[in-house]
């Protein structure tokens, strides 16, 4: 059943996607970054909810850090990064009087906030709804799916890094797909190599193949490989827009690549 179309809740919001895996440190917080980013230079506004209550990234990659989260009649209003406010954003960081505090809380507290974000934020209309999550399978997740599942069918990207280890990590982050219902609309293998900054070659620094074959055994798309790049890393740390100042980089070209894919694939999963 669909949410109401109220003011203030998820009404205006085509398409949610929950980026998600089953370690830390495969770069979530980086890839919902720059699908955003990605997806705005196709034209769509899109809104990014950060989860990962114990270590929200996003206002940092932005550089939104310090903002602040105002009320209105129908809730919370997102912090906006532009004055056409293409892309809007909700964080705990947002919340915490010192962004180096550290969030100390038991279960019950992180949900009711969770629920919070998703019922009380006016994110107006979106054309997609980016959800950056925490490492693994917690209940972090389990609260965010049953939260967000009466407002929208929901599609969930898989990012993964080449080693093995990510790999089994990332297969039981497909397991709990499959058991919540989440249709999985591709894999994505993030640090893939690293791009020399002088000649453009690509070094396999871990392995590789391994987010491509991970898709192929669980029957699920693979969207494509990011390599390491210095120039995509300098943007994150810098909270500049990577997609619109390097655009002959060859991240950018995968980057690109993939929120083509989203563009195509997220519509027919949640038809």
């Amino acid at each position: 059943m669909e949410a109401a179309a109220e003011p203030g809740n998820l009404a205006g919001v085509r398409h949610i996607i929950l980026v998600l895996s089953g370690k830390g440190g495969v770069g979530k917080s980086t890839i919902s970054t720059e699908l955003a980013l990605a997806l705005r230079h196709q034209g769509k506004k899109v809104g990014i909810l950060d989860v990962d209550l114990c270590g929200p990234s996003i206002p940092h990659m932005f550089r939104a850090r310090g903002k602040a989260v105002h009320q209105c009649d129908n809730g919370w209003v997102p912090v906006f990064v532009d004055q056409e406010q293409s892309i809007s954003l909700m964080s705990v960081g947002f919340l915490l009087e010192n962004p180096d505090e550290a969030v100390v809380w038991r279960g019950p507290k992180k949900h009711a906030l969770i629920k919070q974000f998703v019922s009380d934020v006016a994110w107006g209309e979106l054309d997609y709804l980016v959800v950056d999550t925490p490492p693994g399978t917690s209940d972090e997740h389990m609260a965010t799916v049953e939260a967000l599942r009466p407002y929208r069918p929901l599609g969930a990207l898989v990012v993964t890094t080449p080693q093995a280890v990510s790999i089994g990590d990332v297969r039981r982050e497909l397991t709990f797909c499959k058991k919540t219902g989440l249709k999985v609309i591709g894999v994505i293998e993030n640090m893939s190599g690293f791009t020399c900054p002088h000649c453009a070659e690509c070094t396999n620094v871990f392995s590789s193949g391994g987010g491509e074959e991970l898709a192929r055994l669980a029957g699920v798309p693979f969207l494509g490989s990011v390599p390491l790049d210095p120039q995509l890393t300098r943007s994150l740390e810098e909270g500049r827009d990577f997609i619109q100042e390097f655009p002959k980089s060859t991240a950018y070209s995968a980057l690109m690549s993939i929120a083509q894919k989203v563009l195509h694939r997220m519509p027919a999963l949640c038809s």
